[in-house]
């Protein structure tokens, strides 16, 4: 008999956690960091809800820290096993890690330094030295399907699921699951990609399964109908007219590249002047680089323009700033420009210092191009509070704020049931996970209403036989 529980990911479109137990095996999917509100990121001190020595494998379905953010710390927990990925994944992982840790330290000692803190000291969930020992753990594979040996009577198969690069969906095959002997198949679509974004290429069908998991970030809605491209010419243009700055805070993998790409083809059109565009994130620099060199995943027309003189992840003014005093000689800067700096959603990175300098200021524009989590310093900003909480500091919000939706890297909820239509036939039972509690309720209530399946939205900590 086999059992999966639900760790993260539920509830929350953070903390991704889902764990396999078999009479011979564990196995966990996803082993992502909580963000957003105070209770969920308490989870991250908490002790593991499982042991880790007792965990053979984890599955990755994507890099980005909501679903990797744990790793180093399970791995400080006592886990030794191998951590199976796509290439593109662990190229990611190699950048993204090691700079968790770092950021985590940094802000720890900016903390202590600044007296910002109610712990004596401030410490880090991390290190970069826990996240480099993490890194040794990664085993890829390719994004094609292939099944693989995972765990004793467990293997997986992965396949591209669109959402960023090396993204996955991931076909868990658990051997003699089943009261009767027979195997049990478990599909898990960790984050779906938006269909038709620039350079990444659209999530394959999925493949038949006996149970799914399927993500519900953008289960209540629809992405906005305003072109991403369009949005930006037009927000860019304004900006100019203002000689103002404009400020992105983009995930430094997935959207920054996709953000710079429209960018450079607005420039080329010559629908937008060609402004400083500062890119103040070296994670960022590091990505667009494992974007070039991952040609299996990348969609027809970015390969079309790969060949072209003008490098299709460059602007025509682009400033990439590598190290701190780079960073900080964009204080000094004046007049229209755009600075693309991470986190996404605010929770910390170099964002935060421009955010600090430049909230105030009615001149400059903030723009969203990316789902802002419960609690994050982003949603209190779209939710129109008028000052927020930044390095301990109260900022007043005195810019103009845009919301690109249209931007997501994630599927809206009639992508979703598009995709799933092309599952070859019903699962036994679907998941909903990846989402906040109306939003997941709401895609479950989309799946039932076209499909007539039965769908479950677990909870914290739930557990449910694959029978």
């Amino acid at each position: 008999m086999a059992t999966l529980s639900f760790w993260g990911g539920v509830g929350t479109v953070t903390g991704s956690k889902y764990l396999i137990e078999t009479a011979h095996a564990r196995v966990l999917v996803d082993c992502g960091m909580f963000q957003g509100l105070k209770e969920l990121r308490e989870r991250n001190w908490q002790e593991p809800p499982f042991d880790p020595r007792q965990v053979n494998a984890v599955l990755i379905t994507h890099a980005h820290i909501d679903h990797t953010g744990y790793l180093p710390r399970l791995a400080s927990h006592g886990f030794s096993g191998p951590v199976y990925c796509s290439r593109g994944t662990a190229d990611l992982l190699k950048i993204l890690l090691p700079d968790a840790g770092r950021l985590q330290e940094e802000e720890a000692d900016y903390r202590n330094r600044h007296n910002l803190t109610k712990h004596k000291p401030a410490l880090p969930l991390y290190t970069e030295k826990d996240s480099f020992a993490a890194l040794k753990l990664i085993r890829p594979v390719a994004n094609t399907g292939e099944l693989v040996d995972v765990a004793t009577g467990v293997g997986a198969a992965f396949r591209i699921s669109g959402h960023i690069l090396g993204s996955s969906l991931v076909l868990v095959e658990i051997a003699n699951a089943a009261v009767d002997g027979s195997s049990r198949r478990v599909l898990f679509s960790g984050d779906l990609g938006h269909y038709d974004q620039p350079i990444i290429r659209n999530p394959v069908p999925p493949p038949a399964c006996d149970y799914l998991l399927v993500e519900s970030t953008y289960g209540d809605r629809l992405h906005d109908p305003e072109d991403p491209k369009d949005a930006l010419k037009r927000i860019i243009n304004e900006a100019a007219a203002r000689n103002g700055a404009v400020l992105l805070p983009a995930f430094a993998v997935g959207r920054t590249q996709e953000i710079i790409y429209l960018i450079r083809e607005l420039e080329d059109e010559h629908a937008i002047p060609v402004l400083p565009v500062w890119v103040d994130s070296p994670m960022a620099a590091a990505a667009t680089v494992a974007y070039a060199n991952r040609t299996e995943e990348q969609d027809e027309d970015y390969a079309s323009v790969l060949a072209r003189p003008q490098h299709p992840l460059r602007t025509h003014s682009m400033i990439t700033c590598s190290s701190r005093e780079e960073s900080k000689r964009l204080n000094t800067a004046q007049g229209a420009r755009v600075i693309i700096s991470a986190s996404g959603m605010m929770t910390g990175g170099r964002v935060l210092h421009h955010a600090l300098r430049l909230l105030p200021e009615p001149n400059t524009t903030l723009v969203f191009v990316g789902y802002q989590a419960a609690g994050t310093t982003g949603r209190r900003i779209l939710n129109g509070e008028p000052e927020v909480k930044i390095l301990g500091q109260r900022v007043p919000v005195r810019c103009r704020i845009e919301r690109i939706s249209s931007f997501s890297a994630h599927a809206d909820w009639k992508e979703i049931i598009h995709w799933l239509e092309g599952m070859p036939s019903a699962p036994r039972l679907t998941f909903i996970t990846h989402g906040e509690p109306i939003a997941s309720s709401a895609m479950a209530g989309h799946i039932k209403e076209r499909f007539g399946w039965t769908v479950e939205v677990p909870h914290y900590g739930e557990r449910f036989e694959l029978s």
